[in-house]
């Protein structure tokens, strides 16, 4: 079993940054796939960015050039460094796990944490 607790988020003006960090706890040694998600109120949940066990990453296209996702040297803590947010940034995040090699889709991810809240105010 592994815990996920997101910390991090708020509210920030257009522009800004924000760094949202992920703590892992439990069975983490499993773990091939680390990721961030996100879902605005009436949409389905998308993927952001993730970060599989060989530390190669790939990233939504809406948010390349602006974030970064990174883990810790004992890959117990993930973490996403978001610069010149966007409105369209707004959404609650999510951090997730996975027994695998990262996938795009939500439904692939094993555990989820409980979210924190960005919201970008233009």
């Amino acid at each position: 079993q592994v815990q996920l607790v997101e910390s991090g988020g708020g509210s920030v003006q257009a522009g800004g940054s924000l760094r949202l960090s992920c703590a892992a706890f439990g069975y983490t040694y499993s773990i091939d796939c680390m990721g961030w998600f996100r879902q605005a109120p009436g949409t389905g949940r998308e993927g952001v960015a993730t970060v599989n066990s060989d530390g190669s990453t790939s990233y939504a296209d809406s948010v390349k050039g602006r974030f970064t996702i990174s883990q810790d040297n004992a890959k117990s803590t993930l973490y996403l460094q978001m610069n010149t947010l966007k409105a369209e940034d707004t959404a609650m995040y999510y951090c997730a796990a996975r027994y695998a090699a990262c996938r795009s889709w939500a439904d692939e991810y094993n555990y989820w944490g409980q979210g924190t809240q960005v919201t970008v105010s233009s």
